[in-house]
Formats: C-alpha cells, structure tokens, sequence
C-alpha cells in the first residue's frame, strides 16, 4: 500500500502563523504537524506529499525524516479541491491500494492501522456538531450508504469523515464533476467506489483536528498518547 497526504493549501485560518511556514510543518508538542502523520501511519511501500504552498520548506523536512525513505511531492498547480490533489498523484502512486490523509489533522496509529486492514474505506468520527462536517451514514454491515454535506436537524452525535480513505488503484480512472463550488472533490470519488458497494466506514478513536489558531494551541497540551 501507498499513502498520499495532501499538503498543498495555505492554511488561511492559522495565520499570521502560516504566512512563513505551511501549515503541515507548524510544530505541535515540538514535533511538525507533518512528523505526526508520517510517524503514525502503518508501514507503505511509497509515500507521495502533494504540494504547492511554501513546497521547498516541506521538501526539506522530507528529506530529514526518518519514517519512509521512497517518497516524492506531486505539485498541485491550482488549488482546485481535494478531488483534483487525489488525481494529480495517478502517476506516482504504484502500490495496489493507496491511504489518502489531510496534511494537518492527528489520527491515533490504531485508527490507521484499522482503516488499512479493510479494502477501501473512510475514516470517522462522533462529533457534536454534526452541521458543521460531512456526515457518514454507514449500513447496517457497516458500508458506507452516502455522505452528507453539512445536514441540518441531526440529533448528535453524528459521525464525521475525518478525511482518511483507503482507495483501490482503479480510483485513478474515475472521472470526477466539477462541484458547485469549483473544485473537484475527494467525496465525489469516495461516492463513484461505495456505489459498488462494500466501501468500509471505520470509526476512529482518536481524532485532533487542527484546523485553526484556537485548534492549533490546544494541542500544544493536549494527550497525543495515541499518535505515537
């Protein structure tokens, strides 16, 4: 297996603190965001860091890691989503399957683990306000049925896609539609694969989102047990 982390944007809502360093490198606990993900991931075969925003700085910790020695950057040219990230590694991925993480959220090295085991999948989580997150609705076997933008009225808690995927290789061929938004969207791929069915929702236990300032402080204290 491969894994892609999407490391591209400019991280917006971490400014001033992102105007000098991209987001993926901000340093949590003393360690880059960036060093969390790589380190708690399982053992892949190639890793691949989409890039764009301050890329030579994100290179250069490349380099200096430890954790996996085949890896390469893909350049998105325009930030077109994260559908368009996806599909802008089809020629540097070579595994059989592919993981598919956010440059920026902790994930618990279980929680990975479980999401590699199954043959495609989404990773979630409960969340409390469900209104402000893409909502996984699995079946009753536990494959995903659909996601939902945003919905309104959901009695809490809801579980939340936490952006990790599993994907086959064959998710490279799929064609994606531009979405109202402009963008070409990881969701859109994630919808073409369950309509085949057995699309796995995992639940994660450990979720650390890092999304802005107030986030980012938070976790210069928070129990990060499970990333390491």
């Amino acid at each position: 297996m491969d894994a892609i982390i999407l490391a591209a944007g400019k991280g917006t809502r971490l400014r001033p603190h992102t105007n000098t360093v991209p987001k993926p490198l901000l340093p949590v606990q003393g360690r880059p965001i960036l060093d969390w993900i790589i380190g708690a991931m399982p053992p892949v075969e190639r890793l691949v860091v989409v890039v764009n925003y301050l890329a030579g700085q994100i290179e250069d910790y490349l380099r200096t890691q430890q954790h996996v020695r085949n890896w390469t950057t893909v350049t998105q040219a325009e930030p077109r989503g994260t559908g368009d990230a996806l599909m802008s590694c089809k020629g540097a991925v070579t595994g059989d399957r592919v993981m598919v993480l956010n440059g920026d959220d902790l994930i618990g090295r279980s929680d990975l683990a479980a999401l590699a085991a199954v043959p495609m999948g989404i990773l979630t989580h409960a969340v409390s306000e469900p209104e402000s997150y893409g909502i996984v609705f699995p079946s009753a076997d536990g494959a995903l049925e659909r996601i939902v933008e945003k919905p309104q009225g959901l009695t809490p808690p809801q579980l939340a896609n936490i952006g990790g995927y599993v994907f086959p290789k064959r998710v490279f061929d799929l064609t994606l539609p531009l979405s109202p938004r402009g963008e070409y969207e990881i969701t859109d791929a994630v919808a073409q694969l369950a309509a085949g069915g057995n699309f796995r929702v995992v639940q994660a236990s450990y979720w650390l989102p890092i999304g802005n300032v107030e986030q980012w402080e938070a976790a210069q204290t928070a129990d990060v047990t499970a990333v390491r």
